[in-house]
């Protein structure tokens, strides 16, 4: 079973996140409200998913960067209801692997995952 932290400072959103991710056969390790604490989860479960709200990765901590190079292999998912461009391309730039979008649909965040996780495999494959 694929591990899963969620860090939202919103708690609908990490609720319904934890919720889509749960009825999937995703085992939602931990969730959080801030970038520390969920930088706290990740180094205690190694999760194989950190799903993390837009204004945490733009808080001014190195959560990401972290993550990226302390636990490697963990897919980093950014989740924002505004994606542009300058902010894909910062994200991209400092780790994050891929993009869930709010509102939620279930079917949307389950193929977003699985497309990322087919992604990152092929290009290892490659490499």
């Amino acid at each position: 079973m694929l591990k899963a932290v969620i860090v939202d400072s919103n708690a609908i959103s990490r609720g319904l996140l934890n919720t889509v991710l749960m009825d999937a056969g995703y085992e939602v390790v931990g969730h959080t409200h801030t970038s520390h604490g969920g930088w706290l989860l990740a180094q205690k479960h190694h999760p194989h998913i950190f799903c993390i709200a837009r204004e945490q990765v733009e808080d001014g901590s190195d959560v990401v960067e972290q993550l990226r190079a302390k636990l490697p292999k963990t897919l980093i998912f950014m989740v924002s209801g505004t994606l542009d461009a300058a902010a894909v391309q910062g994200a991209l730039a400092r780790g994050v692997q891929g993009f869930i979008v709010k509102p939620f649909k279930a079917d949307a965040v389950l193929r977003t995952i699985r497309n990322t996780v087919l992604a990152v495999v092929k290009q290892h494959r490659g490499a």
